[in-house]
């Protein structure tokens, strides 16, 4: 089948453009006002990475995954592997094997590596999970975070364990998490408007009649589940290289499991300008809240909050929106084009329907 170009290019720049361009010049701005903001920024755009990443999975094929951390341990342990010193790596991971304590990558090369070694597991576990469906799959997606979890426990000599993995090199700022978020969102975008992206959300909505057409279900979600995972990989390398020490304890990366698919779900998960409208304001409510425990400064008053309001804050949140708007603020809805791109966007869509019904 031979995708509509009119379509797909039109669909795909008109969103980059309306999202990323708000996106960039956002995160610029606030980066260069002081370190903590740039902090933050960087922080925030590393999670949009996660985020898209994600939504390249479940917003496309409606399947809800709760072991996507998994590849953020993979891939960033890795890549500490591949770019801690050598002298160090024999201190504080005696287990590694010796040819894997000579190694030293640069961090684009180490990275990479990280990268891969999760798309190969994303590929080899999702030949098993993509048969499931439905709360089957998240349950056994989840299963499959668990036992991650438990091998980086106590892989001891590989990962130390419970303990801190420190020494990583600290290489990502805000330039590099925002041209990394950029090219998770192009990736998305190109994989929605793709062949692959159009047969996925047909299984989505009716994965039955999909199949009945011809469509084969488990393929079309087994390349998204991978093209997921290699990008909420790459989102992993840069949160280890962003704090410059990594952890397997399993509340850590719950709590990261929670915080993205909260993102995910506020925004809208059917629509990637959900994704980045979702990460964009739990983002900024997750540092408000943090600084109210840290205590806020009001004239000769300090305002402290009780610990733990981040994490019921956002509950609350995510419980507003749901109740009030099921599908999340964008309704699942990519933001409109233009009246006159939108007629021929449409006309594009007819063209691809009857291309691919040409082709069966």
């Amino acid at each position: 089948m031979r995708n509509d170009p009119t379509h797909s290019w039109q669909g795909i720049v008109w969103t980059f453009l309306v999202l990323g361009i708000p996106v960039a010049v956002a995160a610029l701005l606030l980066a260069a006002t002081g370190p903590v903001l740039s902090r933050v920024v960087t922080d925030a755009l590393i999670k949009l990475t996660m985020v898209v990443g994600l939504y390249i999975f479940i917003g496309n094929s409606g399947i809800f995954s709760f072991g996507h951390a998994a590849f953020i341990v993979v891939g960033s342990y890795a890549s500490a592997w591949m770019t801690i010193p050598p002298t160090f790596k024999k201190v504080i991971l005696p287990g590694l094997p010796a040819f894997m304590q000579s190694i030293h990558l640069d961090p684009f090369t180490g990275g990479l590596v990280g990268v891969l070694l999760a798309v190969v597991l994303a590929f080899v576990i999702g030949l098993a999970l993509m048969r499931l469906a439905g709360i089957a799959a998240s349950i056994a997606s989840f299963a499959f975070f668990s036992v991650i979890v438990v091998i980086y426990n106590n892989w001891t000599g590989w990962t130390k364990g419970t303990a801190s993995l420190v020494g990583l090199p600290v290489y990502a700022g805000p330039k590099l998490a925002l041209a990394a978020a950029l090219i998770a969102m192009l990736l998305a975008l190109l994989f929605q408007y793709s062949r692959y992206g159009l047969l996925l959300r047909a299984t989505r909505e009716d994965a039955v009649a999909a199949r009945a057409a011809g469509v084969e279900v488990e393929r079309m979600r087994l390349i998204a589940f991978v093209v997921s995972a290699a990008v909420v990989a790459a989102g992993g390398v840069l949160q280890g290289h962003f704090n410059g020490a990594l952890t397997t304890t399993a509340n850590v990366h719950l709590n990261l499991t929670f915080l993205i698919l909260a993102m995910l779900v506020v925004g809208g998960m059917r629509s990637l300008a959900g994704a980045v409208i979702g990460v964009a304001i739990l983002a900024f409510v997750a540092e408000l809240l943090r600084q109210l425990e840290r205590g806020w400064q009001i004239g000769d008053v300090t305002i402290t909050a009780p610990s733990g309001l981040g994490q019921v804050g956002l509950g609350i949140v995510m419980l507003v929106v749901l109740i009030s708007r099921p599908q999340g603020l964008t309704k699942g809805r990519e933001i409109p084009m233009p009246g006159w791109l939108s007629r021929r966007e449409r006309q594009g869509d007819a063209n691809l329907i009857e291309s691919t019904q040409n082709a069966r």
